[in-house]
């Protein structure tokens, strides 16, 4: 209604089309699902440090946070969350939490560099370390030992991986989502 210059009631809304052009709330439900449905579906590979997941939700909080800001990316961060502790309970939620709002605070922190400094998939990998880095406190946390530290050097390994993963994904996806309200820090130099 806003746009179009119309009063805001209920007869006027319902005129309007649900989806919006430059609205992401619709990539931003898909993305959450399929990322967290991977998390869910996707076992635990012999190779890899246990738990170690692709992260491809992560998609979702560095657009949000591109686009929306700080703000928006705390949301998704506790939607992801709340998912965590209705899918593997209040450990879960809390590593979940940890981990995503480190992630977010960095990420966040870093937009305002992308482009002269850092690109997508150095996003990608800032946001996946220290995703896993908040993570890794809150284990040490929750089990009372800080001997978990010691897992750090496979996570690392394994965020440097899926942070480039993420970031690739996220730079792929950008000329599109642009278009529908594109990130707030777009002129890049190394991609």
């Amino acid at each position: 209604c806003y746009e179009h210059g119309l009063e805001l009631t209920v007869e006027n809304v319902r005129k309007q089309k649900r989806f919006h052009p430059r609205c992401g709330t619709s990539f931003m439900i898909l993305m959450l699902i399929l990322g967290m449905l991977a998390g869910m579906l996707i076992p635990d590979i012999p190779f890899l440090p246990v738990g170690a997941k692709p992260g491809l939700s992560n998609v979702v909080t560095m657009y949000i946070a591109g686009t929306m800001g700080f703000s928006g990316a705390v949301y998704i961060t506790l939607l992801k969350a709340l998912f965590a502790l209705i899918t593997r309970g209040a450990t879960g939620a809390f590593m979940s939490f940890c981990g995503g709002l480190l992630s977010t605070v960095s990420v966040c922190l870093l937009i305002k560099y992308q482009g002269r400094v850092f690109s997508y998939l150095g996003l990608g990998i800032a946001g996946a370390v220290t995703h896993n880095i908040g993570q890794l406190m809150a284990a040490c946390i929750v089990s009372g030992t800080f001997a978990l530290i010691n897992y750090g050097k496979y996570l690392l390994i394994f965020a440097l991986v899926t942070g480039a993963v993420t970031g690739t994904v996220l730079m792929l996806l950008m000329p599109r989502l642009s278009k529908i309200g594109g990130f707030k820090y777009t002129k890049k130099r190394n991609e």
